[in-house]
């Protein structure tokens, strides 16, 4: 593959809920522009961008391949994104190094939740879009109710820049508002428009030519003294309507059958900005934000937006240029790392085929293998001009399982293998829970840890176990208490005494505080850290269930010592039995961690999601509509939704969504408590009898 200069490259992300014929699509351009042979089918997994075993298995896809296509002398980068909504990160990642976006949309299904996510993280990149209604030889396909769904989602104009000939299996061809000529199946040849289209269409142009005249001012007038635009003042003004999202082209296609795949390549030339149309990108510098304009001539700012572990290539890292140009065996600053890495050869990818390539152009998109220490959301500079590129947002994880290794072999490489998924995924994450003693992954469903966890397996050879994990309650305390131990061992020869008094106190904003009021010389300051060291060490283990003691102030009081027998391991011994002894006094209470939930649902799903929210303990905050949806913002135990994401979909039939964070800890219900503190006593007892 030839490399093509910043002004010939597009980069184009396409988005839908899952479903919508994304893959297809990509199958279905890819012949097209003769790249292939023949058009893969994701039923029998001979896609380019679904590559993966477990893609094939599964028949969608997990991850964003990179699908260039060349036409007519530009390279068209198209990113096809997953539409699961587990793979949300997936999504966030391609877009933040798109120039422009494809919105897919099912021509039956019209817009769905998937739909609307991805419109608004294409919102939040203000990125310049188009419309695609797929499937339209499919039955019920209507494309009149389909755009209408999508207006509802944007104040943008969505303009058709086609007209359908026919629909469901009398699908024929595509009438282009432009030329006013129809394309009649796969083909590209233009012919008149068929009689019975042909009132249609006039109005159909008239609204495309008064959006292009809209774009500039110059055509604005004109158009309104009546005069007449050209084909080229329409393209130009129609441009630059799509560049400042006032406008939105409407394409329609079935990638199945191929009709309408031409006009698609042609309006991404024609109307969707080169990296270097887009405004400059935000980097920090060494004296602050810099803007960077994308061009070979700038400083070199190269963003890692994806990385991966191929079986045999090794780690394939996929870079976007921001700024400057790129070269094979050079070496390059990682500025995030603070570390110097050698760059082999570069290489433009193709699903999973590599062809190498001595630069990579500013705004191009690209692959190095087998660098170390890079990692998704690094930036690559020269040495003497630091840049940091900052990565999107990413939304916090919903789902977690508690994992633990199926060897004694699985358990060294554990650690380092969650990591490196990690990396490869910015919303997967892992974390040693001190409160449960478990290893947590957290992810965005079911779906994506369980191929995390098949993942760890196949590339990294290492077997993971995954159970529900245990909540992390904490104990503290509701009332002062005193408490008195002596500990007192006699065995022959020398002996073990120490005597503790202490008083424990509620202490609602700090963890621990450990203060002495002993007068005189009852017990020596010496002792005072034993005593502190068995009470920290009852505060990690817990008294009542097992879980840590937080929020507790504990005052020694008094004591006494033995002028021999007195060692510091009486005195800890003293302080972790006396502080026992306290916090049973000083009123118990398990606590619970408490979660911001935001549940966006349709209207017709409201009263059944609100039913099943009060099930859980949950508390309604407030309830409001958005673009025809409700959305229910609440509070709920963690204990009770740590499956949610599951019985939302359920719920819903896949149509709900929400998000999740940290609130807060609180009491919990004393019927709940005993229930928890019930099943630790019998997990105790279960590991003693072992």
């Amino acid at each position: 593959m030839k490399e093509y200069a910043t002004e010939n490259i597009r980069n184009v992300a396409l988005v839908s809920h899952s479903g919508a014929g994304k893959t297809s699509l990509v199958e279905a351009l890819l012949h097209h522009t003769g790249a292939t042979n023949r058009v893969g089918r994701v039923e029998d997994g001979t896609t380019v961008s679904d590559f993966e075993d477990e893609e094939h298995r599964r028949k969608i896809s997990l991850s964003t391949s990179v699908i260039p296509c060349e036409y007519r002398d530009t390279k068209i980068n198209f990113l096809d994104t997953p539409g699961f909504t587990d793979f949300v990160g997936e999504v966030k990642s391609a877009l933040w190094v798109a120039d422009a976006a494809l919105v897919v949309i099912d021509a039956v299904s019209g817009v769905e939740v998937g739909t609307e996510l991805v419109w608004e993280y294409c919102e939040e990149r203000n990125l310049p879009r188009f419309v695609i209604i797929n499937k339209m030889d499919r039955d019920n396909a209507n494309f009149q109710r389909a755009l209408e769904a999508v207006q509802g989602l944007s104040n943008a104009r969505l303009v058709p820049v086609q007209l359908p000939a026919g629909e469901k299996h009398e699908f024929k061809g595509v009438i282009g508002l432009l030329s006013m000529k129809a394309r009649m199946g796969k083909g590209d040849k233009l012919q008149e428009i068929p009689e019975e289209y042909a009132q249609a269409a006039e109005a159909a142009r008239q609204a495309l030519v008064e959006a292009a005249a809209e774009g500039e001012d110059e055509l604005i007038e004109k158009y309104l003294e009546g005069q007449e635009l050209s084909q080229d003042e329409v393209v130009r003004g129609f441009k630059k309507g799509v560049a400042r999202g006032n406008i939105m082209p409407v394409f329609i296609v079935s990638a199945a059958t191929g009709v309408g795949i031409d006009p698609i390549l042609e309006g991404v030339i024609r109307y969707l900005p080169s990296p270097d149309d887009r405004p400059a990108v935000q980097a920090m510098g060494k004296n602050g934000a810099e803007e960077l304009p994308c061009t070979d001539a700038g400083p070199l700012a190269a963003y890692v937006w994806k990385t991966t572990a191929d079986p045999f290539v090794g780690k394939l890292t996929y870079l976007n240029v921001f700024s400057g140009a790129l070269s094979s065996d050079s070496r390059l600053w990682n500025q995030t790392r603070s570390v110097e890495e050698r760059f082999g050869t570069l290489n433009v990818v193709r699903g999973k085929e590599h062809f190498p390539v001595k630069h990579l152009h500013a705004g191009d998109i690209g692959v190095v293998a087998k660098l170390s220490a890079a990692a998704t959301g690094d930036t690559f500079c020269d040495r003497g001009h630091p840049l940091t590129i900052a990565h999107p947002k990413y939304p916090t994880a919903l789902y977690t399982v508690a994992v633990t290794p199926k060897t004694q072999a699985d358990s060294a490489k554990m650690g380092p293998t969650l990591t490196r998924l990690c990396e490869e995924d910015m919303t997967l994450s892992w974390r040693n829970e001190p409160s449960t003693r478990q290893t947590i992954l957290l992810g965005m469903g079911d779906q994506h840890i369980d191929v995390a966890i098949r993942r760890a397996e196949t590339r990294f050879q290492v077997g993971l176990h995954v159970e529900l994990p245990r909540v992390p309650y904490r104990e503290s305390i509701t009332r002062k208490a005193d408490a008195h131990y002596r500990h007192k061992k006699q065995t022959g020869g020398s002996g073990q005494f120490g005597e503790v008094y202490m008083r424990l106190e509620p202490l609602p904003d700090q963890d621990f505080e450990f203060v002495s009021e002993v007068f005189g010389a009852a017990i020596s300051g010496s002792h005072l850290p034993a005593i502190e060291k068995g009470i920290r060490g009852v505060m990690a283990q817990g008294v009542i269930a097992g879980y840590p003691v937080v929020n507790v102030k504990v005052a020694v009081t008094d004591g006494k010592e033995h002028p021999v027998d007195s060692k510091p391991v009486a005195f800890e011994i003293a302080g972790r039995e006396a502080f026992k002894l306290g916090v049973k006094d000083a009123g118990p209470v398990l606590q619970e961690p408490i979660m911001n939930i935001r549940v966006t649902v349709p209207e017709a799903s409201m009263g059944d999601v609100l039913g099943d929210l009060n099930t859980r303990r949950a508390r309604v905050q407030g309830m409001d509509r958005e673009r025809g949806r409700s959305i229910i913002t609440a509070q709920a135990p963690l204990a009770e939704i740590q499956r949610y994401t599951i019985d939302l979909r359920s719920i819903t039939g896949g149509r709900g969504v929400f998000s999740m964070d940290f609130s807060h800890y609180e009491n919990v219900p004393q019927h709940v408590a005993q229930s928890v503190i019930s099943a630790s006593a019998r997990e105790k007892s279960g590991e003693s009898e072992e």
